[in-house]
């Protein structure tokens, strides 16, 4: 299956992982109605918050989150039918025999592939080599 994916370049967003026992923290929340991204996972071991970099406050003396900056989502144009399979898969194992690193997000309509900064470039390359489109956002 051949997808047209859009590259949003112009905003860099930061992984964050807090304990799982942490309440989802008050500047997440402010920041939800102003960012164009978020994501946040709560699971038994963990706390994940996917956002734009500028919103994550600067690390206080807690060294309870650990925080990863630098990633560029890379949106899968859709909305994509529940019963289609595969779709992650087939984007990822290019990736992956390349040697980029990805975190995923799935969503109720589509899928976003991240990347480091420094990999875009090659990314990019690997997913028009396998026939998909790529659009800027």
């Amino acid at each position: 299956m051949k997808l047209v994916l859009e590259l949003v370049k112009k905003v860099p967003l930061a992984v964050v992982r807090l304990p799982s026992s942490h309440c989802i923290p008050p500047w997440i929340l402010s920041a939800v109605g102003t960012c164009d991204f978020v994501s946040i996972t709560k699971t038994p071991d963990e706390l994940s918050i996917v956002c734009p970099e500028s919103s994550v406050p600067e690390q206080s003396s807690s060294t309870d989150r650990t925080i990863e900056k630098g990633w560029i989502s890379f949106k899968v144009q859709g909305p994509l039918d529940f019963g289609l399979t595969g779709i992650l898969a087939g984007l990822a194992t290019p990736l992956a025999a390349q040697g980029i690193s990805i975190f995923a997000i799935s969503t109720y309509d589509t899928d976003y592939i991240l990347v480091k900064e420094s990999t875009v470039d090659m990314a990019v390359q690997v997913f028009q080599t396998q026939g998909h489109s790529i659009v800027e956002g």
